[in-house]
């Protein structure tokens, strides 16, 4: 079976092979980019949108460039917990895949990938959006900040107000970047549907709370994301102390100096609240960036125009479920014990085996 780095390897050697069929150039805001071919569509990798001047701090956006930059190969994906893939601070990037540079106004389609809010990027093979594009559709993935550089609520503790959520307004950032250049890809910008999967359908329904984000979206879909509440102010600020005495800052400023590679050994700690599992972080209700829930106590009215659609990813539990059924001792009396053992959330076993049932007789 081939592993994901022989698939990002084989990737990385695509622009080399590709430049030898006359490589796209678009133009932008920012400056031109060159990007290449592949499978009849044509590909923009690693477009930087934004900077983070300061650790924690809102992100700006990218400066203008003069010459025509490399679009050709993925940027880094924000440090995190058993990377798979290059990783640094510097990972505000986006990809594009579209069927042509015309005037068309394509939909736009923009994924958030999946794993909470402390895992993967949008340049995993997985998200790879030449399939999509072929449908006529302009396909976007995106890099943002995660766990504790990404939302890390430090407001309380001598940090900036928007630490909670930073990793949101990378979103929103990169959403900006896009009404403002995507119609020289070949996109809408007044047609932008933005989708994910887990931790990514729950930053897509956040975005319906923000302020800023929701005047950037016009469709919403979420598969398995479903971000009812985010993490309150009070429960977010233990997290981030916790966090800070793991790591070994004394204060916001320290855990703003260390080295990157102390605060993704402190993401690996147990959370302190759920008592298992790698610390949580989620977007955060700061009243400020995220002045509500989601959808507590009900949906946003501010976003009862954009269409949202619900779902689940058809057989996603049998990622974390797999190990067990393999091992072919499992039975409808000891199941029960086994979904508590790898449940995250504080749920009736009995319930959900029974519903189970019912679906699926």
């Amino acid at each position: 079976m081939t592993d994901r780095r022989t698939v990002l390897a084989g990737l990385a050697a695509l622009p080399t092979i590709a430049a030898t069929r006359g490589d796209p150039v678009a133009t932008t805001r920012g400056g031109r980019v060159r990007g290449l071919r592949d499978r009849g569509v044509l590909v923009f990798k690693g477009i930087r949108y934004g900077t983070t001047p300061r650790r924690f701090a809102r992100a700006v956006a990218a400066p203008a460039w003069s010459h025509v930059a490399d679009a050709t190969k993925y940027g880094a994906a924000s440090p995190q917990t058993k990377a798979t893939e290059p990783t640094a601070e510097d990972c505000l990037f986006l990809n594009i895949w579209t069927p042509g540079l015309d005037a068309a106004r394509r939909p736009v389609m923009v994924y958030l990938h999946g794993g909470a809010h402390s895992h993967g990027s949008g340049s995993d093979p997985l998200t790879d959006g030449t399939n999509l594009a072929r449908r006529d559709v302009v396909l976007v993935t995106l890099n943002h900040r995660l766990a504790g550089l990404g939302y890390c609520y430090l407001a309380q503790l001598g940090g900036p107000p928007e630490s909670g959520n930073v990793g949101n307004l990378d979103i929103v950032l990169a959403l900006r970047w896009l009404r403002d250049n995507i119609a020289n890809f070949g996109g809408d910008p007044n047609c932008v549907t933005v989708f994910g999967q887990s931790g990514g359908g729950a930053k897509a329904v956040t975005l319906m709370a923000m302020p800023e984000g929701r005047p950037l979206i016009h469709r919403v879909a979420t598969m398995s994301g479903q971000h009812v509440t985010a993490a309150g102010p009070v429960h977010a600020t233990e997290r981030a102390r916790a966090f800070m005495a793991k790591a070994g800052a004394r204060s916001a400023a320290d855990l703003a100096a260390l080295p990157v590679e102390r605060l993704v050994e402190a993401m690996a700690m147990t959370d302190p609240l759920e008592g298992k599992g790698e610390i949580s972080f989620t977007s955060t209700l700061d009243h400020g960036v995220l002045p509500r829930h989601p959808f507590y106590p009900d949906a946003p009215r501010e976003a009862a125009h954009v269409p949202l659609i619900v779902g689940n990813t058809h057989d996603e539990t049998a990622l974390w479920i797999g190990d067990i059924l393999r091992r072919g001792d499992t039975t409808w009396e000891n199941l029960p014990a086994r979904l508590v053992a790898n449940s995250v959330k504080d749920v009736a076993p009995d319930h959900v085996i029974a519903r189970y049932r019912q679906l699926y007789p």
